[in-house]
């Protein structure tokens, strides 16, 4: 079983900076893929970026060029750096993991096996 708390949301003008943390219970948390989605009030989750056990990427088109993923395996942590950001970027952004290694682009929320409790970032224009 992994617990998963994510930290760093807030309040932010379009155009400003967040770095998202999220960290891992466990022993094992280099074996996890980890990943990032968000939910915007009236929507359903979406993926925004993955990063595999060797430092594979993916990102949506969405957040492409302006967020980066990253983990620190020492930490047992997650981050999602998100920069120019805009109000349609508004949304509980949750940390996710898995221990499948079946997927190719792990960008599929049913492809995860644990989750954290969620994040809120509100961008105001």
């Amino acid at each position: 079983q992994v617990q998963l708390v994510e930290s760093g949301g807030g309040s932010v003008q379009a155009g400003g900076s967040l770095r998202l943390s999220c960290v891992a219970s466990g022993r094992t948390f280099r074996s996890y893929v980890m990943a990032w989605f968000r939910q915007a009030p009236g929507k359903e989750r979406e993926f925004v970026a993955a990063i595999g056990r060797s430092g594979f990427t993916n990102y949506a088109d969405s957040v492409k060029g302006r967020c980066t993923i990253s983990r620190d395996n020492a930490k047992n942590t997650v981050y999602l750096q998100m920069n120019s950001l805009k109000p349609e970027d508004t949304a509980v952004y949750y940390c996710a993991a898995t221990g499948n290694y079946a997927s190719t682009w792990y960008a599929r929320s049913d492809e995860y096996d644990y989750w954290g409790q969620g994040t809120q970032v509100t961008v105001s224009s």
